[in-house]
């Protein structure tokens, strides 16, 4: 099992971004009201490292904005910040997000020069008119060029897409995480679309031009985009928005959000697993299902969601879950 990172977060909201996304409000999402200066970086490390554990580095995380797009020497001056924490082994490395677009040979040397090794490229999607509507200011062949350029240099990459944009459909959505695979990044995340106030798409939703993205949209189809990226090897390092007071207390209004959203989708994935092992021929039979150790609350569903929808359908009197050294996802018939 990969060691869990310690995580360092720096939040650099909007910086960067040369272009407003109908779907951005980085202080809603991140909490943030700033952009991050080098003393921010020195202060979070410096508060972070009584955390860690013995001989343990963590990473240092920029999140939010667009990392690689804002002026080299305030990159410079936030990466250098670090350095010192590098070299006496308080960080093990530094990861960023930013857009493809941002993404040259110059900007590879300059993270490379840094210690940086991870890159997340916020994507979102790879159908041209959803990235128009969307406002995202780049193509599907800036995305494919970035990536392949990130990986080609030996940096970790994490692809991050969205689902429920303007003008996307399940069809597509589903085309953009078999393009992501192609990629072949290290790992992914997923963000169904949230409509957060203070936004152009929240705007659209308050006069009816754009349909929300509901949670049960995300959960059947971040589902199906599941089965895709497991059956590439990619690791999907998040499903939805990270919840934070300020989206929970109503900056979001609509749309895909909900705190423990990642364990939806993992129970929905499970409750498709079981039901492919019964037939009508159970009505009235108690079952039990074996899973692998420590997923039987996934198995079961939130609040046995799963069960109550096989007794429904299938008419089963009851569902029990037990635990076995299996594969993760694998379910078995237990007779």
């Amino acid at each position: 099992m990969t060691p869990r990172r310690h995580i360092i977060p720096v939040f650099v909201p909007h910086l960067g971004c040369p272009h407003m996304c109908v779907f951005c409000n980085q202080r809603r999402i991140s909490g943030s009201e700033r952009p991050a200066a080098p003393e921010d970086v020195v202060r979070a490390v410096t508060q972070g490292r009584a955390c860690l554990p013995e001989g343990r580095g963590a990473t240092l995380a920029f999140y939010g904005g667009s990392f690689t797009a804002i002026p080299a020497r305030l990159q410079e001056a936030l990466l250098e910040a670090a350095q010192p924490f590098l070299r006496d082994g308080t960080l093990r490395d530094i990861r960023l997000s930013t857009r493809p677009d941002a993404i040259d040979p110059q900007v590879i040397r300059r993270l490379a020069r840094y210690g940086v090794g991870t890159v997340e490229l916020g994507i979102q999607s790879m159908d041209p008119e959803v990235l128009r509507l969307s406002g995202r200011g780049h193509t599907p062949e800036d995305a494919r060029r970035a990536a392949k350029m990130v990986r080609e240099a030996g940096f970790e990459l994490i692809l991050q897409m969205m689902t429920g944009l303007p003008s996307d459909t399940p069809e597509k959505s589903l085309y953009t995480a078999r393009e992501f695979a192609a990629l072949r990044p290290h790992g992914v995340r997923v963000y169904p679309t949230v409509v957060v106030r203070d936004t152009p798409l929240f705007d659209l939703w308050q006069v009816g031009l754009y349909r929300e993205h509901t949670v049960e949209d995300a959960v059947e189809l971040c589902a199906r985009i599941g089965d895709i990226f497991d059956g590439a090897g990619i690791p999907v390092i998040r499903m939805g928005l990270n919840p934070t007071r300020e989206l929970s207390d109503g900056g979001a209004a609509a749309g895909a959000y909900h705190p423990a959203l990642g364990e939806l989708v993992l129970a929905r994935r499970y409750l498709w697993r079981e039901r492919a092992l019964l037939t009508r021929e159970d009505r009235g039979a108690a079952v039990t299902f074996a899973v692998k150790t420590g997923r039987v609350s996934a198995a079961l569903g939130q609040k046995r969601c799963n069960a109550a929808a096989l007794a429904q359908e299938f008419g089963v009197t009851g569902v029990k879950i037990v635990q076995r050294d299996l594969p993760d996802l694998a379910v078995e018939r237990v007779e």
